[in-house]
This record gives C-alpha cells, structure tokens and sequence, in this order.
C-alpha cells in the first residue's frame, strides 16, 4: 500500500505565516481533483439513460460502478509506483491525461466490453492521483494552514455529489450520454494541461509500497474492523448515491428529472454533516458516536426501500446526512488505532478496500437486486448490515478512548 509521506515537521523556507498566498496554487489541485470526482460520480444521474441507450439490466449497471471502483483501488494502491518513479507533479499531470483518454474511449464505442475497459482503465487512472495530491499540498502549504487547505480541497468531492446530478440534466437536453463524457474528458485534459504551465508543487518522488508493514497491521483486530465499517460507510454514502437514480426512475416511477434534481439538492445539506459529527465526537466521544451513525444512517437506508412516493422524499434528504457523518468519526478512529509510525500506511489500506467492498461490491449487489425485481429488498438489506455494524463498535479498542 502506497505510504503518503509525512512531511519534516520543520517549516520549509520561503513558506508563508500567512493563509492567503496559498490560495492560488491551492485551486489549481481543487480544480484537477473536482474534474476527478465528477468523472466518478456522473455515471450516477445518467444510469437510467445508460440502461436505455445500452439495453443492459440492473445487473450490469451495477457491474460498471463497480469496475470504476475496482479500477480505482488498483490504481490507489499502485500510485507509490507511478509517483516513485515520475515524481508526484508528473503523476498528477497523467492522472488527468489519462482520465481525459478512458473517458473518450468509452464516449466513442458502442461495444459493452470497450465501455467495460474504458470504465475499469478510467477508475485506474482516477486511482492515482489523491495521494501525490495530497502530498503535493501538504509541500506547498505551511503545516499550520494543513487544516485550511485539507478542508478546501475536499469541497471538489462535495461539490461534485451536487453539481453531477445537474450537469447531467443539463447536458443530456443538447447531447448523449456518451458526449457528456466526452466533454468531461475534455475538462480532465485542460486541467491538467493548465496544471503542467502554472501549477506549483510536486516536484519530489513518492514512496513505493511497503508490504512488511502489513504483517504489523494485520495484527491489529481493530483496524481489520475498521475495514468492514468503511466498507458500511461508503456503501452508505457513495453506494446508495451511486444507484439511487435508476431506483427512483425504474421502482418508483418518478421522472428521471425530478430523480436527479432530488439526488442533486439532498447532497447540499452534507457539506455541514462533518462540523456537527466532529462536535458529537468531542462530546460524546468515537465510539458512541459511531454507533448513533450506523443505527440511524442503517435505519435510513432501509427505509429508501420500505416507503412509497412521496414518503420518501424526506428520506431521500434525511439519508445522506446521517451517511456522511461517518467519515470524520471513522477517521477519528483510525487516528486511535496500531503504533503512530503506521497511521498513514493504515489509512491508505483501509480507504480502498472500503471503498472496492462498500462502493463496489456493495453497488453491484444493488444492481443484481433490482435486476431480480427486488430492488426495493436490496436497500432493506443493505441498510440492515449498516445498521448491525452498531453492534459490532463495542468491539473496538481505541487509544485513550473513555467513553
């Protein structure tokens, strides 16, 4: 597993007490990682119009979010290679490029196994990028702004739940779905052209994985369960966004606009979600909170198949906040688990098999559940296994944890 570095603790000369001058080069990550995340997340909103144009079951649109995913861990777990060898600002500029490259590949075939290549090389080009990005911002900002700038560069993925249900309904009135992803690839190829003139930063090599340290990790009976609860939390977030609109559009009836235009303003009121679950975690401590979050967010996610138009509506609002107040707890947690010298390599082998398990496997599962005529039982169960990881927090054993 890729080990992001951990930069000297010493302030690097030149760098600035003040916020401010950061900003700009700030952007310029911000805008390769939201053209990122929005080639990741459109598929989304243009599932029911992909199902039709295609002729392809529930099934096997399931089977394309999870090739994204798949393509994505590889390309997560891989990226110390591609980053040790080309330096991290190289590694950013190829992950756009080639982003650009599979989302034209897929726009310009008709034939389901190209499409499947493009989905699962595209996920592997994405997969790349976030550790070097990182790296690279973490180079550029002074450690005091961290938080700052941390905060600032994951708006893109928030962002991008929002704005991909409307660019979808927007775009889908002048062209395909397959040039929706075309111009998108256009975007993933200027971002990182205009990275490779002006950006800034980068311009040091990454680590490549090391696998000694996992003997060390998996050890760790804690951080083993902390994999099966990421796998719960981006099944809750991601997995359910990810197929809501075909439910929606296929089960329930609605028009695919509304569908969109609901999923797009339910992923507004999240942006908050973490500032109130940091609050609770403080308050109530990480354990327990993490339990109030599985029960509810499981709860939530199996009413989305237990009630009826328009009873669902206010769910559909509801889920996706208690979804994501999962990640600063579960991050919280992670911080408290294994020797201080393995935090980050926990971290990044547990992210991606959360999300290859819960946003892969997970959403195909939901997939062959709607193909069977039994969607709605796909939501019921997926939201019974969040809601029993509640029961299963108690298990945990976190450092300095009291409450």
């Amino acid at each position: 597993m890729p080990e992001p570095e951990v930069p000297n603790s010493e302030e690097p000369e030149g760098l600035s007490h003040s916020f401010l001058p950061y900003v700009g080069p700030l952007l310029f990550l911000v805008g390769i990682f939201f053209v990122n995340f929005l080639s990741r997340v459109i598929l989304s909103p243009l599932m029911p119009t992909v199902v039709g144009d295609l002729k392809i079951g529930h099934d096997e649109a399931g089977a394309f979010i999870f090739l994204i995913t798949l393509g994505y861990c590889v390309g997560l777990f891989f990226s110390g290679f591609v980053s040790s060898r080309f330096k991290h600002r190289r590694t950013i500029i190829l992950s756009s490029f080639a982003i650009g490259g599979a989302l034209f590949l897929i726009g310009a075939t008709r034939h389901l196994w190209g499409i499947r290549f493009g989905l699962f090389f595209f996920g592997l080009a994405a997969g790349i990028y976030f550790p070097s990005g990182i790296s690279t911002l973490t180079s550029l900002v002074s450690q005091r702004h961290w938080g700052k700038a941390i905060a600032i560069h994951e708006l893109a993925p928030n962002l991008g739940f929002v704005i991909a249900p409307i660019l979808a309904e927007v775009l889908l009135r002048w062209c395909s779905w397959q040039g929706i992803l075309i111009i998108i690839g256009v975007a993933s190829l200027m971002s990182g052209t205009v990275f490779a003139l002006w950006g800034k930063g980068g311009d040091f090599s990454g680590e490549a994985p090391n696998l000694r340290t996992l003997k060390s990790l998996l050890k760790e009976p804690s951080l083993l369960l902390m994999m099966f609860f990421f796998s719960l939390g981006v099944g809750a977030s991601l997995g359910v966004y990810s197929m809501l609109p075909l439910y929606l559009v296929s089960e329930k009836g609605m028009d695919q606009t509304l569908a969109n235009t609901l999923l797009a303003i339910s992923r507004i009121s999240p942006l908050i979600t973490a500032f109130l679950a940091g609050w609770m975690t403080d308050r109530l401590g990480v354990k327990k909170t993490l339990k109030i979050v599985f029960l509810t967010a499981g709860l939530a996610t199996a009413m989305i198949g237990i009630v009826s138009v328009p009873w669902i509506i206010p769910v559909i609002f509801l889920q996706p906040i208690l979804a994501m107040a999962f990640f600063p707890v579960a991050f919280a947690a992670l911080a408290r688990i294994g020797s201080p010298h393995l935090k980050n390599v926990a971290v990044s082998l547990t992210v991606p098999l959360g999300f290859l398990i819960g946003g892969g496997v997970g959403t195909a599962g939901l997939g062959l559940a709607g193909e069977a005529k039994l969607f709605f039982l796909g939501f019921i169960v997926f939201g019974g296994l969040i809601f029993g990881g509640g029961g299963l927090v108690k298990y945990l054993k976190l450092a300095d944890e009291k409450r």
